[in-house]
Parts: C-alpha cells; structure tokens; sequence
C-alpha cells in the first residue's frame, strides 16, 4: 500500500495505491487527513464491520455488457463496471500556467479501456477544477454509459456526530421568473436520512439533481452545496455544460458519496460508442472547499470563475445597457418609439441602446424568426437610420437574436433539408413553433455567422442579446450514437461557434439569455460575458433574485432589469436601481414618459454605479441576512473589497428596523453612508462591538444603498 499526500491551496487530497493495485480518493477536504476518520465506526466500537476502503474510487465509468457486481442497489452509480475493478497505471504532478495539475492514469485490461483523471489547481484560489478522458485501446468498440467527472466518497467522514445532525445540503431551484431559489435541507429531509445505526445498512436511494436538455437550469442552477456545520467545513460545486447532466449524494458501505457528471444513459439518453483508439472527455466540474461556510465558499468559486472567464473589456468596464423590453416596448420596437427612448437613455447616462425582439418582422415575430432582415413597416428607413442615431447619441447599438432557432412560419425553414435540424424518430423536433438548429452542421454555422457578420457589418452593432426560448428535449438522432450524444455534440459544437465569434469580433459584447436565466451554467459564462438573470417584470419581487445572483455567477456578469414604473413614485424607482447597482445595470422602462424627479433619480443611481463599478468587479459576496426567499420581509446582498463594503437593503414588509449582521468588520472602526439616494433620512447605525448595521425604514417597498469604509 501507498500513500500519496498533496496539500495545496488549503485543499488536502489524499491517494491510496493498495496492495490490489487500485487507487482510492481517501481525502479531499480543507482539514488535513485523519485516518480514523476513514471508518465511522470504529470510534465507538473499536473495530471495523468492513474493508473501510471499500468503494472510495477515483472514477466511476460504465459501459455496456459489463456485469456490475458487488453491492448496488438501485440507479446509484457505485459499482460501476469496469469502474469497480479499474487499475492504477500513472500518476502526474505536473505544474501549468495556472497551478498544479495532477494526472492519475487507471486501466481496465479486459476491456482495454482507459481513463485519466485531471485536476486543475488555480494559484491561491480553493478550487479545483476536474474532468476526465476515456481511452479505448482495445480491440473492440464499448459503449460508455457513464462517467464521472469528480467522485468522493466519506463526505461525511470528519468529526463525531451523526450525519443526519452535521450535514447540510444546499440545492439551488431555477425556474422562470423564480430563479435562484436556493433550498438547504438535512440528510432527513434531503430523503437521505438514518440516525447512524450500530451497523451500516445498504440502501437504494439517491439524492439526484439533474438537468435533461438545452435549457442548462431549467429546474436547478448546475450547482451545488454540502456544509459540515460539526466541523466548519463545506464544499460548493458546479458542472460546467449547457446541456444534460447528474450529480447525486448516496450512501455505499456505509459512507455517503458525491459524484459530479455530464449527461447519462439512465438520466439524460445519452451514450457514446468508442471505437479502438477512440476517446471522449468528460463534462468539467469545479469544486472548492473551505474552512467556513456559504459565503466562503462561493467567495474561492467566484475567484475560479473569473480565471476561467474569456478575457473581455466588458467585464472590465461593467458598461450601463439600456434595453427597450421590460415594462417598455414589450418587444414591439419602431423606429418612431425608439428615438425618444434613445434620447431618455443617453440623457441617464446609459452606454448601450438595445433593440429588443421584433426588429426583424411586419408583424407577430414569433414563429417567423430565422431569417434576421430588418422590418421596413416598423423601421420605413431601415434600422440603420436608428443605430446610427443610438451612435450620434454616444451609445453603442445592440440588436437581440434568438439564433439557434427557426420559425415553423419561416419561409427559409421549408427550403432547408432536415440535417440543418434536430430530428427524432424521423421527424423534425420543434418547440413553440420553433425548430432547433444542429450546429454540428457546417452550413448552420456559417449561416449563423453570416446574421453576426451583417449586424456588425451593416449596421454597426456591438452589442447583441442572445436569447434562447425553447427546450428541445433530449437530443437528436441525427449522425449521433444516441439521442444524448447527438445533444452534447451540438452544445459543444455552439460553444466552438461562439468562440469563433469572439475571435472575428473581439469587441462584440453578447449576452446569455434564455427566456431570463434558465442557461446560467459555465460552459456559457466562461465565453459570454453578462448573463440575463430573470424576466420577472415585478421589482418588488426581483429583489430576490438580485441578491442570490452571484451565488450562481460573478457580480460584473449579473444583468438585472430596473425598470421604474410610469405611475410609480420616487421609492420606486430607487428600489429598482437598487436591485440592480450592486450587479449590472440593465436599465429599461418608459424613461421618457416618467417625471422629472423619477428621471433625476435613474440618473444619480446610474453616476452613482459608475463611481462604484470599479470595485464590483474585483469584490466577493456576502449575504447578512443569508440567501433570500420571495417571503422574507428583508433582503440584502453585500459585496467585500479591499478596504470598503458595499451593502445593498431592500424592506418588503414587515418591522420598520433589521440588524445586519456584518462578520468580517467585526471590531474594526468602520464609516458608514447612504450613498443612494441623496435625499435618503432613514436612520442607520453600526456597531463595531457586534459588527453590525441597524437600518431603520419607516415605510414598505424601501430599499438602501451603504457604503462602508474600514478606517
């Protein structure tokens, strides 16, 4: 037996080579390793019930024809066959211009499969980022069913209490116009529990969170939490694809296991045909892991974020965009309506004019899109004569698309052979009177290139809202091994367009939009540079979803709508604004047609946001009030820099007074002021001794900006 120790970034992870020649995860977690810790039961009995490294794998792979033996019961993914009996062959300790990477080689003889696990550390960030090849060497073709990217078994190993007492798991809900609703639940609630027995029992049940489709977080934020409240401890992950795919938490030999994947046979139909000398990566996952909790963890996981992210001026600069949908135009632009609008826009100091859905249709635009040529009825002297107005008004243009669709009604649709699209069981796939685009297809992508070329071409765009509204299931037949493969394979070949979109129009800002936020995953985030987080046209309510935001993503990606109402009064619109300037301001509603003084107010928050932005981009969050539910009374959302806190306070209902809790200026000499809005008298305190802020606000549906400075 062998033992390999690696300490790096305040991540210990430890390998086992036994006497079989298998190689075990034993550890990965910000507390050094503690053998006794391997057995649970051996504390209080004194002996073990079982081979403790049982199970324990690096890598879980299965493939087909392959009995699973051993104990499994169920769809857990333990087990696995050849997994199970995979041997060691290499182990790299590499450095890169990023950190140290690690490379473990394991094999199967058999079937002459082959795997290599990478793990990517980052240079002072407690993450690490991991995925994993297959390799074919055999003689004959298998068929992969599933892999995982990151397994780890004894996830509830450190400390002395049950399981059920000590672990929290955090789930992260997604839906339409209630994104980001994070639940956290016991291992009892979570379905999981059992207070520790005497001896182990097997079970077949597993907490499974799992995406199946093109709507990466149609249901779940790809993400995911796991808090030891015994011993300060928690990890937070996310799966980084824009399509299918699993984690689950279950038990096997009387540990608790989390295994991180892309799509899969039984959850998502996909599986992939490996011929001799053929390979297949994996989806990448990150994972940190940290001595704290919630806010320390997603502070290490919005560090790794922004190392990955495609370098981009916008995430620097964090520009002011103007668009003219949400509780504006409703996405029936002309050029008659447009110009005041532009006039308002500039006047509040916005830097983007964008041109909303229907720009491109007579009429109803819905299930015409695909072709992408302007309206002469809505625009008679084209939409050239508008952009170049938004550009004489010191904006830059931007246009929305929807590109991976075409209308039924599209006259180009009916023209186009059926390999341009997704098909199942020899039909075309459509949803909402769309069909889905194949970007596996070479002409589909040139098409596609052709609608950018000709928007920044022709009419001098430099910004565009991708936005994607349709979920076509789970995948395509078409040249595909199974319906799933042929959906990764079109998700990772959009990713590759949209990389080469970048590289023909370095300076083309693009956001990630789906129906709101129903793709906010890293397989996007890391090229696009702003993420649409919600439709929701209700502010009161969005004040949720503002401040969970950069749980999911990093604050300068975060576009949040503000858009004062045409009957609201000056506490609305600062509510609005507020939503918004902690993150990116996307600035809407009817600005030329609300009162002077509301207007005055758009315009002191967004000078207010452009004084501040600098530190947005380099800040960490924070949540004193903890994530926020649609029922609190109080929201807040704080962002963390070097010197200075940012504290955004929105009151619902409820008592007129909070105490904000404020852990890190605890004991430290702080100054606090309302930096917005100017004419604010509510009263607020803080108090050093406790670290925390008293914000008293005398009426409901306020909201606060603070800005507090360490002396």
């Amino acid at each position: 037996m062998k033992r390999i120790d690696i300490c790096e970034n305040g991540i210990y992870v430890v390998f086992e080579i036994t006497d079989e020649n298998e190689i075990k995860l034993l550890h990965f977690s910000p507390l050094p390793f503690n053998e006794s810790d391997i057995d649970p039961f051996c504390k209080e009995k004194g002996f073990a019930l079982f081979k403790k490294t049982n199970g324990f794998h690096l890598v879980e792979l299965q493939v087909s024809g392959i009995d699973r033996a051993g104990e499994r019961h169920g769809n857990k993914y333990i087990v696995t066959a050849p997994g199970y009996r995979m041997k060691f062959k290499d182990f790299k300790d590499l450095n890169t211009q990023l950190g140290r990477k690690l490379e473990i080689t394991c094999f199967d003889e058999e079937t002459g499969l082959e795997t290599v696990s990478h793990m990517q550390f980052y240079k002072d960030i407690s993450t690490v980022r991991c995925w994993t090849e297959v390799f074919n060497k055999g003689t004959e073709t298998w068929s992969v069913e599933y892999v995982s990217s990151f397994a780890l078994t004894g996830i509830e190993k450190e400390g002395v209490t049950s399981q059920d007492d000590k672990l929290k798991i955090g789930i992260c809900h997604n839906s339409w116009q209630r994104e980001l609703q994070w639940q956290f639940y016991s291992l009892e609630q979570a379905g999981l529990g059992m207070a520790q027995p005497r001896e182990f029992q097997h079970s077949s049940k597993v907490l499974g969170v799992t995406n199946v489709g093109n709507w990466s977080a149609k249901e779940y934020i790809p993400m995911g939490y796991l808090e030891n409240t015994e011993v300060g401890t928690a990890l937070v992950w996310q799966i980084e694809n824009n399509g299918s795919w699993h984690w689950e938490i279950s038990d096997q030999e009387g540990h608790l296991y989390l295994q991180l994947s892309g799509p899969s046979e039984i959850e998502s139909h996909w599986s992939k045909q490996l011929a001799p000398n053929e390979s297949f990566v994996s989806v990448p996952c990150a994972v940190s892991a940290v001595n704290g909790g919630f806010d320390k963890a997603i502070g290490e996981l919005t560090k790794y974020r922004r190392i990955i992210r495609r370098r981009n001026r916008d995430n620097k600069t964090l520009g002011v965009i103007f668009n003219d949908y949400m509780n504006c135009l409703w996405g029936d632009p002309t050029a008659e309506k447009e110009f005041p609008l532009i006039d308002a826009a500039a006047e509040a100091g916005c830097e983007y004019f964008c041109i909303d859905a229907g720009w491109y249709a007579d009429g109803s635009w819905w299930d015409w899109v695909g072709e992408w040529q302007e309206s002469r009825k809505r625009f008679p002297n084209g939409v050239k004569e508008v952009t170049d107005y938004i550009r004489k008004k010191g904006l830059i243009p931007g246009v929305w698309l929807e590109i991976e669709v075409m209308g039924i009604k599209c006259p180009l649709a009916d023209k186009l052979p059926d390999s341009w699209f997704f098909t199942r069981h020899g039909k075309r796939v459509y949803d909402r009177s769309r069909y889905q685009l194949d970007f596996r297809n070479a002409e589909v992508r040139e098409h596609c290139h052709g609608v950018i070329d000709r928007l920044v071409k022709d009419y001098g765009v430099g910004y565009i809202k991708m936005d994607y509204n349709i979920e076509p299931g789970i995948g395509t037949e078409h040249d595909a091994d199974s319906f799933g493969d042929g959906l990764l394979g079109h998700e990772r070949a959009y990713i590759k367009w949209l990389d080469e979109v970048f590289r023909r129009h370095p300076s083309l800002i693009i956001e990630n939009c789906s129906s709101g936020g129903l793709r906010m995953d890293y397989a996007m985030l890391s090229r696009y540079s702003i993420q649409s987080t919600s439709d929701q046209d209700d502010y009161r309510k969005y004040a949720t979803i503002a401040a969970n935001s950069p749980s999911a993503l990093c604050p300068e990606q975060s576009a949040i709508w503000s858009y004062p109402m045409t009957s609201g009064d000056r506490e609305e619109v600062v509510f609005n604004m507020i939503n918004a300037m902690l993150l990116r301001i996307h600035q809407s509603g009817h600005l030329g047609f609300i009162e002077e003084d509301r207007k005055a107010l758009v315009k002191e928050g967004i000078e207010v946001y452009k004084s501040i932005r600098g530190d947005i981009k380099e800040s960490l969050p924070f949540w004193s009030l903890g994530l926020s539910k649609f029922s609190d009374n109080w929201v807040s959302l704080g962002l963390k820099c070097e010197g200075k806190s940012y504290l955004a306070v929105w009151r619902r209902e409820g008592k007129d007074t909070c105490i904000l809790p404020i852990e890190h200026l605890k004991g430290k000499n702080t100054e606090v002021e309302c930096i917005y809005p100017s004419f604010n008298e509510c009263e607020f305190s803080f108090n050093k001794n406790n670290g925390t802020l008293s914000v008293k606000l005398d009426k409901p549906y306020i909201a606060r900006l603070f800005k507090l400075t360490t002396k």
